[in-house]
């Protein structure tokens, strides 16, 4: 089994600041994969409104975020970065939270300091946990990544600046105090401009992450050079594919409302001109037919001869 942790740590340990897009399930990921990333990340946003219908309000649990994590690390060849939210409950809570997502197989995970139910990050009515409570959910996720993977990364999340009284020195004490208590990577949520983001820089004691959510949220558009300038090294786009899909299939479901056929040879004549192949070949069906091959009797491979339908082995 590959150790993707290995594989993101190496990563980090490089000067260049490393840009993940964000997926929302296998399919999206394996279209990122093809394309070609470092590593990509597993939006909880996304997730939840892709796998319930529901907002990022609390609503998805820990079972269906882990699972669709495992699936999507199992569809892609370099690291995922996995949403893990608030870690569903307090600091033992904590515990089987990061040994579920070690045996997911993912490379790293983040858990904020959020009360229950959590909710975007970039809405409003957000609270945080007290710092003492908070802290000690990261030691406990620290304790199982150092029981079970060493290699596994942990990134400790405040959304203290986001709250109703929060300040930024809040959350600048906070992820200091999650890295002193073993977390590898600081996110502070929600920085409201470019000042705030080198004074994050210069008064956090570790690594940190941007989470670049564009018009969604109160973050700052920025340079990805001036990040890596003010020391940041992990940079997040957690709802690319989300925001993607929503709008082109939006888009494409609007001109078949009118228009049925003539839009679906658009969105033939769209898909085939990527270079992805055809649609049975990108979601791997060469590669079930090698299977057959090597493993089901001979008499099995009969059933191809006359058959109606695409060779996946010729696509």
């Amino acid at each position: 089994m590959t150790n993707y942790g290995a594989t993101l740590r190496e990563r980090l340990e490089q000067d260049e600041l490393l840009a993940c897009p964000g997926v929302h399930d296998p399919l999206t990921a394996a279209v990122a994969d093809s394309v070609g990333f470092d590593a990509i990340y597993m939006t909880g946003y996304g997730t939840s409104l892709s796998k319930t219908g529901y907002p990022d309000a609390g609503f998805i649990t820990m079972p269906e975020m882990i699972e669709n994590a495992g699936n999507i690390q199992e569809r892609i060849d370099v690291p995922l970065i996995a949403d893990s939210d608030n870690g569903y409950g307090n600091a033992t809570n904590v515990v089987r939270t990061v040994r579920e997502y070690i045996k997911a197989g993912v490379a790293a995970i983040h858990i904020e300091d959020q009360t229950f139910p959590k909710r975007c990050g970039h809405t409003k009515g957000r609270q945080v946990i007290p710092r003492e409570e908070a802290v000690g959910k990261i030691k406990a996720a620290a304790d199982v990544r150092d029981e079970r993977n060493p290699d596994f990364t942990l990134i400790a999340r405040t959304d203290a600046r986001g709250t109703g009284d929060g300040s930024l020195e809040e959350a600048i004490g906070r992820v200091n105090a999650f890295l002193e208590a073993g977390a590898d990577i600081a996110f502070v949520e929600g920085p409201t401009d470019e000042a705030e983001l080198e004074r994050i820089g210069r008064e956090v004691d570790g690594p940190l992450v941007y989470n670049f959510v564009g018009d969604l949220g109160s973050s700052p558009y920025v340079d990805l050079s001036s990040l890596e300038e003010w020391g940041f090294d992990l940079v997040l786009f957690p709802i690319a594919a989300t925001l993607s899909t929503i709008a082109n299939v939006y888009a494409d479901f609007s001109a078949f409302a009118d228009d049925p056929v003539a839009a679906m040879r658009d969105i033939d004549d769209t898909f085939n001109d990527q270079p992805v192949g055809s649609l049975h070949e990108f979601s791997g069906f060469p590669e079930v037919v090698e299977w057959e091959r090597q493993y089901l009797p001979a008499d099995e491979q009969a059933k191809y001869e006359g058959s109606l339908g695409d060779d996946p082995e010729t696509e």
